[in-house]
């Protein structure tokens, strides 16, 4: 599969940054990536991500270099208000409206090199093209002012059992949505992801 994205360094060089649905064989290096994003404490395992992979809602994908995953995006197509908890599957949804982005990790030795752009943008496109309405996740270790920069704000969950996975991250976990606008539907479809740059 040809690289999806072109990764534009900051010297001016231009590396690939081939982005591709995340396999089966790429889990020995997602748990190393986890490891060391993370800790052991939050690592998500192996059989875990194998059942999340077999899941029809999942739509994960991998960022390689030189043909070793670099980072991945954990992802599936959900419903608005509903909170994968920590070390959950991925439930398949009767009317999925929303793109879930469960867990991105970059390889420490790889970051501050938009990688983790490389793999929002072709999902959040593939998104618009399904007709999602929303993009949600749960923001830890910090990242909140992150995603608000990409667009996704605070939103208060009323359901009681989601609140509780919720929890499962931490008090001091946040769930954000972002709307997608008519705007963006536009973008999507005048564009094909293809060959995009990102600093």
């Amino acid at each position: 599969m040809p690289p999806l994205n072109t990764l534009s360094l900051d010297d001016g060089r231009t590396s690939p940054c081939a982005v591709r649905p995340l396999q089966l064989a790429d889990l020995p290096a997602v748990m190393e990536i986890q490891r060391l994003c993370y800790g052991e404490a939050y690592v998500e395992g192996h059989e875990l991500f194998a059942r999340r992979l077999a899941s029809p809602a999942n739509c994960s994908l991998v960022a390689l270099r030189g043909g070793e995953v670099v980072a991945y995006l954990a992802a599936y197509w959900s419903a608005r208000g509903k909170v994968t908890p920590l070390h959950g599957d991925f439930d398949d949804c009767d009317q999925p409206d929303t793109l879930y982005l469960h867990d991105m990790a970059v390889h420490p030795a790889q970051a501050g090199q938009g990688l983790a752009r490389c793999l929002l943008a072709p999902l959040w496109e593939q998104a618009l093209r399904r007709g999602m309405r929303y993009s949600a996740l749960v923001s830890v270790q910090g990242s909140q002012d992150y995603w608000c920069r990409h667009g996704y704000s605070v939103y208060s969950l009323q359901d009681p059992l989601q609140q509780q996975c919720l929890g499962s991250y931490g008090s001091e976990a946040v769930y954000m949505l972002r709307a997608f606008s008519d705007e963006d539907a536009v973008s999507a479809g005048g564009e094909s992801g293809d060959n995009v740059g990102y600093a």
